[in-house]
């Protein structure tokens, strides 16, 4: 079943066109599943049921594993069987009768706007440090942009049009998009170009936008410390993540009126089903008007 596995990342990797990290987030689910297998006596996909799958899952809910882990692990069982039967591995795909990930998805967490400016306000505009300069202008256009920290890290200085206020990102397959900065991220990033990278640049041809103190790319890992210090820094109470300012973005996009596939174009989800999960967002937040605001609503 292991050697099956490493085709299937091959086929992920070459055919499909994931990145690394994709690769590497499908192999770590599936490699869980085939461990749960084998503890259950399976020794062959073509014994798996419906019924083993949601056994599997849960046992890590039991386990107390977030939902949207749980979302993700099923949606890693159901590619790689779709990818079993399309190779005859199996006679029959059992998860074709699953219901996607809705039993186990939860809505994505974001933060208020107002929390959004407090993120911000950590590190003031007229700041003078090297390194407050640079947190504030990845924070903006993580938010102004809706990028994955993945994307943030990948960023060259060539990826920066002024021009036209646009920021142009390769996304998950390598795929291309182009996406409006925003007058704020365009002035953050203004300021970082001219006041800070200048500072941190080693080599006068490292062509990646955000730099480390040492000069060095600034990682993934990197990126997520710097917006978690910052989260607890603004006394934002909340388990934020890179991820956050990303729901942010698309959520306060849906409240103010964006049509939901502008929102996909500048999101990069391949399907319109992935962006409609910020529908369920918006419809919380009507909710929550309602009980707060109609006199026969509690």
């Amino acid at each position: 079943m292991n050697k099956i596995l490493e085709h299937f990342c091959g086929y992920l990797a070459i055919e499909r066109g994931l990145s690394r990290n994709s690769v590497t987030a499908y192999k770590s689910d599936l490699t869980d599943f085939i461990a749960y297998l084998n503890r259950t006596g399976k020794r062959d996909f073509s014994e798996v049921s419906r019924d083993d799958i949601i056994d599997f899952l849960g046992e890590h809910k039991d386990a107390g594993m977030e939902p949207s882990s749980l979302a993700r692990r099923l949606v890693s069982v159901k590619v790689f069987f779709k990818y079993l039967f399309q190779e005859k591995l199996i006679p029959e795909n059992c998860t074709t009768v699953m219901d996607s990930p809705k039993l186990w998805r939860i809505l994505p967490e974001f933060i208020s706007a107002r929390e959004v400016d407090a993120l911000m306000n950590v590190y003031a505009v007229n700041a003078k440090d090297f390194l407050a300069i640079r947190n504030r202008a990845i924070l903006e256009v993580m938010y102004a942009c809706g990028l994955r920290v993945s994307e943030v890290a990948s960023l060259k200085v060539s990826s920066i049009n002024f021009d036209d206020g646009v920021i142009r990102v390769f996304g998950k397959g390598s795929k291309e998009r182009i996406v409006p900065m925003g007058h704020l991220a365009v002035q953050a990033l203004k300021r970082y170009l001219t006041k800070s990278r200048p500072y941190l640049l080693k080599s006068p041809d490292e062509p990646t936008l955000f730099l480390s103190n040492r000069g060095k790319v600034l990682d993934r890992e990197r990126i997520w410390a710097i917006i978690k210090e910052t989260a607890r820094l603004a006394g934002i109470d909340k388990n934020i993540h890179p991820h956050t300012l990303r729901h942010s973005f698309a959520s306060h996009l849906l409240e103010n009126g964006a049509d939901l596939r502008v929102i996909q174009e500048m999101l990069g989800h391949a399907d319109i089903a992935t962006t409609q999960i910020y529908t369920h967002v918006d419809q919380r937040q009507l909710l929550a008007v309602h009980r707060k605001f109609h006199p026969r609503a509690k």
